[in-house]
């Protein structure tokens, strides 16, 4: 699985990415173990330049090759995302969620809520822990709401080249 960096999605990119570069990017996106010789027929590039832009686009933070697990396969059987009110300054807050083995993805909103996270615990008691334990007694949070995952509908990374 191709998807951009979280780091990628915060800032703006130091070069552009040409049109070659994104069909490399969809090309992994289908299959992320595709071989750069493959890559390289259907974009129009050898299979050492393929290699190279890759590795620049991984060097400059557009995007991360990653393994994508079903965490119902792997023992974590309960996902929520949690809405958090937070009072003053939010960086330290989301900081310290990024911290968390717990938090699998950290946002800063506007509207009702100023941060959500997606957090994947074992179990309930797990999710019950991580919420009143780890981020409730973070200092400035004002208030929770956790919205549990019943079924998992759709979960794709195909947007990065859109």
């Amino acid at each position: 699985m191709v998807s951009r960096s979280a780091d990628s999605r915060n800032r703006q990119p130091s070069t552009s990415v040409d049109a070659v570069s994104l069909a490399i990017i969809e090309q992994l996106q289908e299959d992320g173990r595709r071989p750069y010789a493959s890559i390289g027929k259907a974009v129009g590039l050898s299979e050492a330049a393929v290699r190279q832009r890759v590795q620049k686009l991984l060097d400059q933070g557009v995007m991360q090759i990653v393994a994508v697990t079903d965490p119902l396969t792997v023992g974590l059987r309960r996902q929520a995302m949690v809405g958090i009110n937070v009072e003053g300054d939010l960086d330290p807050v989301a900081d310290a969620l990024t911290a968390m083995a717990e938090c699998e993805y950290v946002v800063m909103t506007a509207g009702s809520f100023d941060l959500m996270v997606e957090i994947v615990c074992e179990d309930d008691d797990h999710l019950l822990e991580t919420i009143n334990k780890k981020i409730r007694t973070l200092p400035g949070v004002r208030s929770t709401e956790s919205f549990v995952y019943l079924k998992l509908k759709k979960q794709t990374y195909m947007w990065g080249t859109r």
